[in-house]
């Protein structure tokens, strides 16, 4: 019963993390990609703060369910 409900917390983490990640690439745009001006530094607001910050704690319950579902 335990390893179930790991394995399908996991895969639904996997989902979500990925989500995540995809959503952030879409913000960067693709002034990088042709040489633009990608290296400049600016800060992160609003959505895109609170999308960076929900990547990290998925991140971190991925790796955390991961181990336990080694252990378990």
């Amino acid at each position: 019963m335990t390893e179930n409900i790991l394995n399908i917390s996991q895969a639904v983490l996997a989902l979500v993390l990925i989500i995540c990640i995809l959503l952030q690439a879409r913000g960067t745009g693709l002034g990088a990609a042709f040489g633009g001006s990608g290296n400049v530094y600016r800060t992160k607001r609003g959505v895109e703060k609170k999308l960076f910050q929900a990547t990290i704690v998925v991140a971190i319950l991925f790796f955390g369910i991961s181990l336990a579902n080694v252990l378990f």
